[in-house]
């Protein structure tokens, strides 16, 4: 359904060493970056989608956080969720939604939910039963 999903910093390499180490967790590897230009792609293998890109504006304005804009990575199990969610607070994430089940989306939706460096707004999800 995707091509990739941009979220934009206001620096690079804060980023990558956020998301690093957070999307390896899920199997999503860095496989494009240019920090001199500001940029880094990731991805479950090199030139294939889904992707997911940080990178500074193109208009180098500040990047800015969307009101409304979540984006939910989906996890193999409930336990990579709370890998997740542990991994984005100890690189300086904010607590926005404990791991647990949602179930007013429905009755396996377990999800956890992160702030990024930049205020965006992060989701793991996995929608199995235990």
């Amino acid at each position: 359904m995707f091509s990739h999903v941009t979220l934009g910093t206001t620096d690079i390499r804060r980023s990558v060493a956020f998301y690093d180490p957070l999307l390896a967790l899920l199997g999503l590897e860095r496989h494009e970056s240019d920090l001199e230009l500001g940029f880094a792609g990731y991805a479950a293998e090199r030139d294939t989608t889904p992707q997911f890109w940080i990178l500074l504006p193109i208009d180098r304005a500040p990047a800015t956080v969307g009101n409304g804009v979540t984006v939910a990575f989906e996890a193999r199990d409930r336990a990579t969720v709370d890998q997740f969610h542990a991994a984005g607070l100890a690189r300086g994430a904010e607590d926005v939604g404990a791991p647990g089940l949602r179930p007013h989306y429905h009755a396996d939706y377990y999800g956890a939910y992160l702030r990024d460096p930049d205020g965006n707004k992060l989701c793991c999800v996995c929608h199995r039963p235990e």
